[in-house]
């Protein structure tokens, strides 16, 4: 699974940080990022871009 955030379009409310902080943090400029491959996430992360109020993660 690959998973990519629009990042222009980010708010940084940190939803998918807290569903799988294996997988997203917020970063210093207060804004979500991938750290990591979702390897044995993957609910947690489809979770995380269902979850996502702006619609800026997507993972397939």
């Amino acid at each position: 699974m690959k998973v990519i955030i629009d990042r222009d379009g980010c708010i940084g409310c940190g939803v998918c940080a807290d569903i799988c902080p294996q997988v997203f943090q917020i970063a210093d400029d207060g804004l979500s990022e991938v750290i990591a491959e979702p390897d044995g996430h993957e609910d947690a992360v489809k979770e995380a871009e269902s979850s996502c109020p702006v619609e800026v993660i997507h993972a397939d």
